[in-house]
C-alpha cells in the first residue's frame, strides 16, 4: 500500500522528469538555431530562441554573438545536467536506507554544477551589461543568463545537505558495525 508520501515522491519523480525533458529540449534547441544561425548568416538569429533577437549582434560582432550565445547555452546545459542528476537520485535512492554513498555523492555533484552554474550566470551577466552598455544588444539577452544569486544560494544549501548525508553514511556505517 502506497502512503502519502510514496504518492508525493512520485510525483515528484515525474515531474523532475519533465523539468529534465523539457530543459533538454530547450537546450537541444538554443543549440541548433545557434548552429543555423552559423551557417545561414543573420536571418536565423533574428529569433533565435523564444524571441531572442541577436542579429544585430551577429551582423556588426561576429565574435561577441558567439561568446553571448556560448555564455548561454553552457548555462542552459548545466540547469539541465542538474535536472538530470536529480532524476538520478530518484533512480538511485533507496528510502530504507537512504543515507548511501550514491546519494551523498550525488548531491555533492549537484552542489558543485550549480555553484559553476552560479558562477557562470554571474559571468554571463556582467558580458550581457557589458554589451549592453556599449549599446551593441538591447536587454532581451538578460532572461536568458540571470539567475546568478540563485544557483549560488541553490549550491550552498545542497553542499550542506550533502554534508549530512556523508554525515549519515558514516552514522549509519557505525551503527551497523556495533550491531
Amino acid at each position: 500500500m502506497k502512503t502519502n508520501t510514496d504518492r508525493i515522491l512520485s510525483i515528484m519523480k515525474f515531474l523532475f522528469w519533465l523539468v529534465f525533458i523539457g530543459l533538454c529540449i530547450k537546450t537541444g534547441a538554443i543549440i541548433l538555431s545557434f548552429i543555423i544561425s552559423l551557417f545561414s548568416h543573420s536571418e536565423a538569429a533574428d529569433d533565435l530562441y523564444l524571441g531572442l533577437n541577436l542579429a544585430e549582434l551577429y551582423q556588426n560582432h561576429f565574435w561577441y554573438f558567439i561568446c553571448l550565445v556560448s555564455l548561454i547555452i553552457g548555462l542552459s546545459a548545466m540547469k539541465t545536467y542538474i535536472a538530470f542528476l536529480v532524476t538520478k537520485i530518484f533512480t538511485k535512492i533507496n528510502f530504507d536506507t537512504p543515507f548511501n554513498n550514491t546519494t551523498a555523492h550525488l548531491l555533492t555533484k549537484i552542489s558543485h554544477v550549480a555553484l559553476g552554474a552560479g558562477i557562470l550566470a554571474l559571468i554571463a551577466n556582467a558580458y550581457n551589461m557589458y554589451l549592453f552598455k556599449r549599446n551593441l544588444i538591447d536587454l532581451s539577452a538578460q532572461s536568458f543568463v540571470e539567475g546568478s544569486r540563485e544557483f549560488l544560494f541553490l549550491a550552498g544549501i545542497i553542499f550542506i545537505i550533502a554534508q549530512i548525508f556523508k554525515k549519515g553514511v558514516d552514522l549509519q556505517s557505525e551503527n551497523e558495525l556495533t550491531i
